[in-house]
């Protein structure tokens, strides 16, 4: 069975420290990042993108599979896709492109969440990328994933 490279999670924060709010679609665009978002003015981390299989080896490296994707404080979560480790690397979600300006560093938040997490997320660039918005547009769950070479 093939596992297509998809957009599975939408989240924002209206500032530092706010609660996380999921949604099913959101615009997002290259002056303000997602769309109520604190983070989008931002230029090098306006959006963070965070891989499942990141975040379950890091989870399961705790023996915490039961910790929300949220807790990890990102905006989008993708599915069956290596996220680009290489500054300028391009991938779009739907129509929007995203350019690659870094690892996204797990914080001490991590381990507010659970003991252990921010060093479990810390190989591998477990913890998702930093990303600046080059195209705008809407992205919604289920959107497809691809690599711009």
């Amino acid at each position: 069975m093939t596992v297509k490279a998809e957009l599975i999670g939408i989240a924002r924060k209206a500032r530092s420290r706010a609660p996380m709010e999921t949604l099913d679609r959101i615009e997002i665009t290259t002056e303000l990042g997602l769309d109520g978002d604190f983070r989008g003015k931002l230029r090098r981390r306006q959006v963070t993108i965070l891989a499942e299989e990141g975040w379950q080896a890091a989870c399961n490296a705790i023996d915490r599979g039961d910790l929300d994707w949220t807790t990890r404080r990102a905006n989008l979560y993708v599915r069956g896709v290596d996220l680009p480790r290489t500054k300028g690397s391009k991938l779009t979600i739907g129509n929007v492109v995203f350019e690659i300006t870094g690892e996204t560093d797990p914080c001490n938040r991590m381990d507010d969440a659970a003991p252990g997490l921010k060093e479990a997320m810390t190989p591998d660039w477990r913890g998702g990328v930093t990303c600046r918005v080059i195209e705008g547009g809407s992205v919604a769950l289920g959107d497809v994933i691809a690599l711009v070479s």
